[in-house]
């Protein structure tokens, strides 16, 4: 049922509205441009254009049916023909086989490297997004990729100007954006949205978008998702409450601009290649909108509400999903977005850091600020980890031998000034030769797990097995 909009949040001069992941949404620049009672009149409000941007099939289920109904000064329509962009991007990929890519089972680490100043090499959020690996086919809407910039290899993007006169649309799927140096300005066709390190951000599939850099130089991680949309997970026993509260998802208020723009430029995603159509005006001409699909920020990770073991053993890190890209298959994620924010370590008796592992998902980690703690050493803000399926992972030798030394190892303790995140998959990822072959993979990650040595203690110092004989007495 519809329910009046929550009044808005301010930041800044931005204001936003709380609940934006789900819920249906309006808002409105002008008081009256919106329509009442109908989502396309004869004629609009103030002579706006109504266009309807739909992110599931018009038959999908209600309770999955996204859309919303944007009323702008004129449509997105009128722009001219798409051509192929030049020079290309040679290094984003839509399509994960063979030919674009390569599989490897080995454990993949790279280190961050120091951002490119605003007066060398200008890079735009477009053309510093690279694809590191990724499974799967946009065009067969089914599969991910995580993009990073390989040379040198620093994060997911890495940007040093800002986007002017010129938008970006994926068509290809959703990205989650997680800035990790340099707060994002984004301006979306709903409203802007500012994005420091520390919160995300999701742009829904075919949101034409630009981003500026208040703070200069940006770097940062990114997830696209094909063929679906991000929710919420689950809570099961958990309950009603806990992990991330929806309330705390926010979404732009409608904001535009009308200025005649000759020669504007969009820059389409679309199968992994881009292609460029230009116009005489904004996208960003967007004066009210309403409905349940938008770009939100989600959110302030710092709200994200941990739960973790009270008694005993590690808890699997599935505890801590933020947001899931569900399959048709139940319990089976194409994507979950996990943290390991700060939070209470209490479990007795146990090894707290994680556990060593082998897993039928595949995980790319990467780190926000602090240290990870199952990594000593190595694993840096501003780096990224990969370990695919099933290949052998976890804590590295430094940090396994100084938990088990602890005196004061049941004493409970506070993990703080730290966050990392994971983007794990059901999908195998391929990996892309550009990302393998960069100058800041950590060439030597291995190392990190060669100094374990054997705590194996028994009494002639070899393991032994026999049967015991059956009890006669209990036999009877």
């Amino acid at each position: 049922m519809a329910t009046p909009p929550p009044p808005p949040q301010e930041e800044g001069r931005l204001r936003y509205m709380s609940g934006g992941l789900g819920n249906s949404l309006s808002s409105e620049a002008v008081a009256g441009s919106l329509p009442r009672g109908q989502n396309s009149p004869l004629l609009c409000p103030l002579g706006l254009y109504a266009e309807q941007l739909s992110g599931t099939p018009f038959t999908a289920p209600r309770a999955r049916n996204l859309r919303t109904w944007l009323y702008r000064i004129k449509p997105s329509v009128t722009h001219e023909p798409f051509h192929p962009r030049h020079p290309p991007h040679r290094r984003l990929i839509g399509e994960f086989d063979r030919t674009t890519t390569l599989a490897t089972p080995t454990q993949l680490r790279w280190r961050p490297t120091d951002l490119v100043p605003r007066e060398e090499a200008p890079l735009d959020f477009v053309d510093g997004l690279y694809t590191v690996c990724g499974a799967g086919s946009s065009f067969l809407r089914h599969g991910y990729a995580i993009h990073m910039y390989p040379i040198p290899l620093t994060c997911v993007y890495a940007a040093n100007k800002s986007m002017d006169g010129c938008a970006f649309c994926n068509a290809d799927g959703d990205f989650l954006i997680v800035p990790q140096q340099g707060r994002l300005l984004i301006t979306t066709e709903c409203g802007k949205l500012l994005v420091p390190p520390g919160e995300i951000v999701v742009i829904p599939q075919g949101f034409r978008f630009a981003v500026d850099l208040p703070d200069g130089p940006s770097r940062g991680y990114v997830s696209e998702i094909f063929g679906t949309h991000f929710q919420l997970p689950d809570l099961g026993p958990i309950g009603a409450n806990g992990l991330a509260s929806a309330r705390d998802f926010l979404s732009p208020t409608a904001w535009f601009e009308q200025d005649h723009r000759p020669g504007y430029t969009i820059v389409q995603k679309y199968g992994g290649e881009l292609f460029t159509a230009t116009q005489d005006f904004s996208p960003f001409n967007v004066v009210a909108w309403h409905g349940n699909y938008v770009p939100y920020k989600v959110y302030d990770l710092s709200k994200f509400c941990p739960f973790n073991t009270v008694l005993f053993d590690h808890a699997d890190p599935s505890i801590n999903t933020v947001l899931t890209a569900p399959t048709d298959k139940p319990g089976v994620a194409l994507l979950d977005f996990v943290i390991f924010p700060p939070r209470w370590l209490v479990a007795e008796n146990t090894f707290r850091p994680p556990y060593y592992h082998r897993n039928c998902m595949s995980e790319f980690m990467g780190l926000i600020y602090g240290i990870y703690e199952a990594k000593a050493d190595g694993f840096l803000p501003g780096g990224a980890s990969l370990h695919s399926c099933m290949t052998p992972h976890g804590p590295d030798t430094k940090t396994y031998e100084a938990t088990i030394s602890r005196s004061d190892a049941n004493e409970p303790s506070r993990l703080s000034g730290t966050l990392a995140f994971m983007f794990e998959s059901s999908l195998i990822p391929r990996v892309c030769q550009w990302a393998l072959d960069s100058p800041s993979r950590d060439l030597d990650y291995y190392q990190c797990w060669i100094g374990l040595k054997s705590h194996f203690a028994h009494d002639n110092g070899q393991a032994t097995s026999k049967e015991e004989p059956a009890d006669e007495d209990n036999t009877k």
